[in-house]
């Protein structure tokens, strides 16, 4: 199955050794983002719901990018700093899923890359 990586400039450049996206087949693996504003380069300080909404922005360009759209989305996995913020996450996220509501994991994890209070990965699937 061949392997093509995604990237644009719509969303954070890598701080690592790895890709935006990877698309196998029909399947596109986002790697897990976290609140970079992609124009500055600069963490979004904001509280949990601020950070939700950057994340999911995020996701929804590498989504664009590789000719997909948040309804193709089938798996996702937040990354929370403190389970206290689950309700205030959920409302931002539902605004982006509404009624897609793909398959989810939400784990407290007791840091993430630059402190920041959520990191989202993400699987998308489209025909």
């Amino acid at each position: 199955m061949p392997r093509e990586i995604i990237y644009t400039e719509k969303a954070p450049k890598p701080i690592g050794p790895y890709s935006q996206a990877i698309k196998a087949g029909n399947f596109l693996f986002i790697a897990g983002q976290i609140p970079i504003d992609p124009e500055t380069g600069e963490l979004v300080k904001g509280d949990i719901k601020e950070q939700t909404r950057r994340v999911l922005e995020n996701i929804k360009a590498i989504l664009e990018a590789a000719g997909y759209s948040l309804e193709d989305v089938v798996k996702v996995t937040v990354y929370l700093k403190n389970m206290d913020d689950f309700a205030a996450m959920n409302e931002v996220y539902s605004e982006y899923f509404g009624e897609s509501k793909p398959a989810r994991a939400a784990i407290e994890v007791s840091r993430l890359p630059k402190d920041v209070l959520v990191e989202i990965e993400a699987i998308a699937y489209k025909e």
